[in-house]
């Protein structure tokens, strides 16, 4: 396994999109139609990661991009998780795992406060990685925050300084 920064047009990360778009119209009946440019992901402002087979081949990605309040329901210091993937060949081994923890540890080193993502009903296999990884539900924020099966998560990325519980202090409770 071998993971490699690249810029979301990157032809590898390109392919792997266009994988991870069949699969959501499979499973919703169209792809992701969230507004996404690569320059969303270029450092320090976001991070684009692709993983590598022993072969070479492009088996995963993922992605953080920082966001700010708005009225889409963000807040202030977040980093979304966008496009986290792995190909049906390659599940299983823990790849995305190793992806979530880079992310993380990319959007904690560029002073992100909190990891935020949005996924869905018909993607259970997403919300038990993430939730076993710490994220907990959230009000509702993006493109598809009126959606029925959308599922919104965070977790803190720094340690409560004041006494809170750093639950709390991650989540709005939807």
């Amino acid at each position: 396994m071998n993971i490699r920064t690249v810029r979301y047009d990157h032809p590898d990360a390109r392919k792997l999109d266009g994988e991870v778009q069949v699969e959501y119209a499979e499973r919703y009946g169209e792809g992701d139609l969230t507004p996404m440019d690569a320059t969303h992901f270029d450092p320090p402002h976001g991070l684009y990661l692709v993983v590598y087979d022993t072969d070479g081949t492009p088996v995963a990605s993922g992605g953080w991009r920082s966001q700010e309040r708005s009225d889409e329901g963000y807040e202030d210091g977040d980093a979304e998780i966008k496009r986290m993937f792995v190909v049906r060949a390659a599940r299983g081994r823990g790849l995305a795992r190793h992806i979530l923890a880079a992310l993380e540890d990319s959007a904690r080193e560029a002073g992100r406060v909190r990891m935020v993502l949005e996924t869905g009903t018909e993607q259970p296999e997403a919300i038990g990685l993430y939730t076993s990884s710490g994220y907990a539900p959230v009000t509702k924020f993006g493109l598809y925050r009126f959606e029925e099966s959308s599922r919104c998560y965070a977790k803190l990325l720094t340690e409560a300084t004041d006494g809170t519980d750093a639950v709390d202090a991650t989540v709005r409770r939807p």
